[in-house]
């Protein structure tokens, strides 16, 4: 006696094996064009600004929202907390720029 087995979805379908080579160059991403430029240097005004923004970042100087750069600059040295000073030159020499007088988080409301 034979015991017929239960039919398969798979016994409908035609079994199509791959082999593992071509499996593997499939799953392989193409490599991305490497590029023969270097990164162009940073000007002046874009290292200062990323300066300015480390000041605002730097916790030991006090909150920074609701005041400009060097009110808070001020505000630290009279606290006795050390400032840079190359910060408040940056901010004195450039008085009338937003990027250099407003804070890094005072596009967002209060």
């Amino acid at each position: 006696m034979t015991a017929k087995r239960a039919a398969l979805i798979t016994d409908s379908y035609k079994v199509v094996k791959r082999s593992r080579r071509e499996e593997k160059r499939e799953k392989r991403a193409p490599s991305p064009p490497q590029k023969d430029t270097e990164p162009r240097p940073l000007t002046a005004r874009e290292i200062e600004l990323q300066e300015l923004r480390q000041f605002d970042q730097d916790w030991r100087y006090g909150p920074c929202t609701g005041i400009s750069r060097l009110q808070r600059w001020e505000r630290a040295a009279q606290h006795g907390l050390n400032p840079p000073q190359e910060i408040r030159d940056m901010l004195l020499s450039a008085d009338t720029d937003p990027d250099y007088t407003h804070c890094l988080w005072s596009d967002y409301p209060l």
